[in-house]
Formats: structure tokens, sequence, C-alpha cells
């Protein structure tokens, strides 16, 4: 698996604008691939980014799957009054607090039908007719884990390999459960260690995530087992990302740290630390999308304002090294630095 790629860095599925066709493109034309995001789009508009992506490469991409969850059973009256005042603050009003399944079946369908080389699946696993429609075209499975259980448990569906997340990842565990009881949502892995663990339970291909933004980084999950590094933050800042103006000033700031919240979306996810986070992190229930769909006006409405401090700053915890410009460009440091850092260490 990714034994063609000249260099295996690939482009993370960063829901919500990030990863666009062009960014993807951009990296398997250098030499890498990536996921394409399905999260938050409907099937139409994920088609659309599919045909886009094709035309600006002949190269093999994948695509990002959101596993829908339950609805939410959690009181979600308090919350939602906190955050008419937050809405107030930038002139407009909450969203509604709705589970809807983010379009999956019509997208599952999809991806299906086109036949993409690569699927992967975050927030749950497919069931096991969905693995074996996709096998039935010739597609690989590939689920998102963050403890050695959850890589189990993805073996025994017929996953084909493992995105397995560290802890030090950007925006939302992939955890299969989020559990409210914990601020992290869950056991809270280092990929290195994860790495080891997961390999030890399936033996199954690892794709590692998780604060990988220099080459000597992506040169230790390689030397570490991985098959290919998944990068993320160090993609933000590429001319090519759909990473929106204001936080991108804040990326490039890197004067504050990053922590786990639920305060945006009802799931655990890593961010920089805000006013937002910093208000609401304590008191924000642990459902997910009904607290997604119910802060999204505030923060789309935070973002055009300009103001940092009421937008979801989804980053790694090695956001303040990662560099801007054209993605080509931070590919090819990114091969420099890793082949470097073979050659310092290796011995006769």
């Amino acid at each position: 698996m990714f034994e063609d790629l000249r260099f295996p860095v690939i482009v993370a599925p960063m829901a919500g604008g990030p990863t666009t066709p062009e960014l993807v493109a951009a990296v398997v034309e250098a030499g890498g691939s990536g996921f394409l995001a399905a999260g938050y789009l409907k099937a139409d508009a994920l088609a659309e980014r599919i045909a886009k992506t094709r035309e600006l490469t002949r190269g093999t991409f994948g695509v990002n799957l959101f596993v829908p969850g339950a609805p939410s059973t959690v009181e979600l009256d308090g919350y939602a009054r906190r955050m008419e005042a937050e809405a107030r603050r930038y002139g407009t009003e909450p969203g509604e607090p709705r589970w809807d399944d983010d379009d999956y079946p019509a997208k599952l369908d999809l991806v299906v039908r086109e036949r993409i080389p690569f699927v992967s699946f975050t927030f749950g696993l497919p069931s096991q007719e969905a693995v074996d429609r996709l096998h039935d075209v010739g597609s690989r499975v590939i689920a998102t884990v963050t403890n050695p259980d959850e890589a189990a448990r993805a073996a025994e569906v017929g996953a084909d390999a493992l995105c397995v997340q560290g802890f030090e990842a950007g925006a939302h565990r992939g955890l299969l459960t989020d559990d409210p009881a914990r601020p992290d949502g869950g056991p809270a892995y280092g990929l290195l260690a994860l790495l080891r663990l997961a390999s030890a339970r399936t033996g199954l291909p690892l794709v590692a995530a998780g604060g990988l933004v220099h080459g000597a980084d992506v040169a230790a999950v390689l030397t570490a087992g991985a098959v290919a590094a998944q990068l993320g933050t160090a993609f933000l800042r590429a001319d090519e990302a759909g990473t929106q103006p204001t936080h991108r000033r804040a990326l490039a700031e890197d004067d504050r740290e990053t922590g786990f919240t639920r305060a945006f979306s009802g799931r655990t996810a890593r961010g920089i630390v805000n006013r937002f986070f910093a208000e609401h992190s304590a008191d924000a229930p642990a459902a997910y999308p009904e607290v997604h769909h119910l802060t999204r006006p505030v923060r789309a409405a935070a973002g055009k304002s300009g103001d940092a401090e009421g937008l979801h700053l989804w980053a790694g915890q090695t956001y303040p090294v990662a560099s801007e410009g054209p993605a080509a460009a931070i590919f090819a440091r990114i091969e420099d630095e890793a082949r470097a850092a073979v050659r310092r260490v290796w011995l006769d």
C-alpha cells in the first residue's frame, strides 16, 4: 500500500475547507498523495471535488468519510443560551443544534461508484457490508484509530490499513467513542507508542498521523514501521490550502499553546487556545454534530470579522514550526529533511 509513491507523505483530510483539490493534486504531482475531506459536504459537492482533483492530476488520491454516530441525548439548552450571547457579540444568531448523518450513505455510494482507490473512515468503523462493497470495486479501506483496542476492532471489520492518530494531532481526535467523562475523549497515546502497539495487535500497514511537520518527523515514523506519514498541520499554510484567513494569521503568530476542547463542535479536538476555547471548554457538552451546528454561524461570523478569539483554530502541537508557501515546496523541504535525518543516524 502506497508503494508507488516516490516519497510516502500524504495530505490529511482536513474537513471544513483546508484540504482542497488543488492542495491534494499539488502533493500528488510532487510525488506524494492525499485524501479529499468529505466531512460536512453533500455528495454532489464531494463529486465536484473528486472531478476537479482528477482534472488536476492523474495520480492516485483517496477520500475520507465521517461515520455518523447516534443522536445525542445530552441536554443542550444551557449551552445554547451561552451561544446566544456569543452570537450577539458577532451580530448573528446561533444555529440549530441538530443531528444529521453527514450525507454518509450517499457519499459511500459515490466513492464506490467512482472506484476511489483509498477510502478512509473517521469517527467510527464502516460496516462489514460497506467494506465488502469497497473491496468489490478494488478500493482499499483505511480506518482511523487512536488506541490499540480500536486498532484490533478495525482489523476485525476487514480494514486493509490503519491511520494511527497520536494525541499530537490537530483538529478532531479520530476516537471511535468520545467519552464525555474525559477531557481528552479517551486514551491518549503518543504517535510512536501507538505505532508500536497497533503493529503488535494487528500487523496491518500503518499510516502515521499526529504533529508531523518536519522531515525528521517523517523519517522517525517510517523507521518505526509506518508505510506512510499523513500530514495536516504541515500544509495548513500552503498556498493551495483553503484555510480561513483568520486561521492562517493565528497559525503564523505561533505564540499560543494548543489543547483539547469540545467547545466548538461537541467532539474532542485539538486547537489553539483562544478566548472561546478558554471560556466554554469546561461546560461544553459531548454532543456531535449538534454542537457543531449550534456554533457554526458564530464561528463563521468571527472568522469573517477577523476575530481569531471566536474561531476554531485547529492545529497540531507542532504548528509553530510549520511553514507557508507552495505545497510542492513544502513537500520538497520535508523530503530533503527526511533524507538528511536518515543520513545523520545511519550506522555502517
